[in-house]
């Protein structure tokens, strides 16, 4: 009995066989990437939104401690690391570049990014902290009313 021989190069992918994966490839990459920087965005503001939960839990036990009187300036807060050991980084991707920075000064927010503590003592708000920046995150929402 003979085996039929293979012809020289009978075996393997042609080449228009290789060019429908790689565009395939292409096509799913293209739509993966996206998502891929989105879940980025997504991931960083959940940490600048839990941050911020950190700092305002903070910040209630320290009017706790000081009997009904918030601090005039955040410094107050990370002095001895009893309330926080450092103040942390604010993320509004695609905005402002992540910063520790607390803005204290006037009744609003400026879009500066950061955290922007309202200190003014006459102020309905006085004591409110939220990240210093008035764009929208991924749900819509502007930053400030957090």
């Amino acid at each position: 009995m003979t085996s039929k021989n293979k012809k020289f190069g009978a075996s393997g992918f042609t080449l228009i066989e290789l060019m429908i994966v790689v565009a395939i490839i292409g096509i799913l990459a293209a739509i993966a990437i996206p998502k891929f920087a989105e879940l980025i965005r997504k991931s960083n503001e959940g940490a600048s939104k839990g941050n911020l939960g950190a700092i305002r839990s903070a910040l209630s036990i320290y009017y706790g401690d000081m009997e009904g009187v918030y601090p005039v300036n955040m410094d107050a807060m990370t002095i001895g690391g009893k309330y926080l050991t450092a103040v942390p980084v604010a993320k509004a991707p695609n905005f402002h570049s992540d910063t520790s920075g607390i803005r204290s000064t006037g009744i609003a927010a400026n879009d500066g990014g950061g955290w922007f503590y309202n200190n003014t003592v006459t102020d309905s708000n006085f004591g409110g902290l939220v990240v210093n920046c008035t764009h929208t995150d991924t749900k819509g929402s502007v930053w400030t009313v957090y």
